[in-house]
C-alpha cells in the first residue's frame, strides 16, 4: 500500500492522493486502521488541494519546485 498511486510516505510524511468518493474514503480507513494497529499517531490535514512535500508544493493538476533547488540538473 505504500508508496503506490495512491499512498506515499516519507519518514514522517504520509500523503494520500485520490479523487473523492468511495475509493478515497477506503484508502483513508486503511491507512488510520494500519496506523492504530502499529500505535503510530500522526498530525492530519484533510482534503487538501495544496500541499508542500520534501521542497516541492503539489498541487492538483501540476507539481512545482524552485529553480535553485534543481539548478544543478539543469546545467
Amino acid at each position: 500500500m505504500i508508496n503506490t498511486e495512491e499512498v506515499t510516505s516519507f519518514i514522517d510524511d504520509v500523503i494520500i492522493g485520490t479523487e473523492k468518493g468511495k475509493k478515497y474514503d477506503k484508502i483513508i480507513e486503511e491507512v488510520v486502521r494500519r496506523l492504530v494497529e502499529n500505535n503510530l499517531y500522526i498530525k492530519c490535514k484533510w482534503k487538501v488541494r495544496k500541499v508542500r512535500y520534501l521542497e516541492v508544493v503539489i498541487e492538483l493538476k501540476e507539481i512545482k519546485i524552485k529553480k535553485d533547488k534543481i539548478k544543478g540538473v539543469l546545467e
